[in-house]
């Protein structure tokens, strides 16, 4: 289906361009979020006649969006969710984890807004983008973790998944040492000593 964007797209164009689309896309997404019309000549006619308003109203949009993305760009927020002793979440962080947590913490940011690949399934400070217009784009941190100490201590750069098995390496370590020295390694070594005397 032939479209004239009526503002940008990503992938697709900019505001005024003429492009093919498949059908569904343009009947699922483009057209009822009213970022495009079909390109007949009517419509042609009628978007030309208001093509500077179409742009005044994308540059009104686009100048508010980067005034949010100012104060927005670079936020962090953290997430206390249940996870596994290898960091893997009981679950998963999603879009809508993200908004819901920009909002409780007074940022306006949309569930539609955050763009998340796939739903994150790990602890760790991950960076997210919020796509507040189509011409701004920021980036924001989620720390996810198990606790609030656990979250403090990532942000300030700690792996916190390899630090536990590094503790935990370390207490096997003296665990043995203690055994063999004061503990059942000591009786093997009195019956052998007193066997050969």
């Amino acid at each position: 289906m032939k479209l004239i964007l009526l503002e940008r797209v990503e992938k697709l164009g900019a505001i005024g361009d003429v492009v093919t689309v498949k059908d569904g896309f343009a009947r699922n997404f483009l057209l009822p979020r009213q970022k495009a019309l079909r390109a007949t000549s009517a419509n042609q006619a009628v978007f030309e006649a208001q093509r500077a308003q179409i742009e005044a109203r994308n540059a009104e949009n686009r100048a508010e969006a980067e005034r949010r993305g100012q104060r927005l760009d670079g936020s962090t927020y953290v997430l206390i969710r249940q996870a596994g002793e290898s960091g893997q979440l009981y679950g998963s962080v999603s879009a809508r984890d993200v908004s819901d947590v920009a909002q409780a913490q007074g940022d306006r940011v949309e569930r539609n807004q955050v763009v998340l690949e796939t739903p994150i399934k790990t602890l760790g400070v991950h960076t997210v983008k919020v796509r507040l217009h189509p011409e701004v784009t920021v980036t924001v941190s989620v720390n996810i973790a198990r606790s609030v100490d656990e979250a403090e201590r990532q942000a300030r750069g700690e792996n916190v998944i390899a630090s536990a098995f590094d503790q935990e390496r370390l207490d096997a370590e003296a665990q043995a040492r203690d055994l063999f020295e004061g503990g059942a390694g000591q009786a093997i070594a009195d019956d052998r000593a007193g066997g050969f005397a």
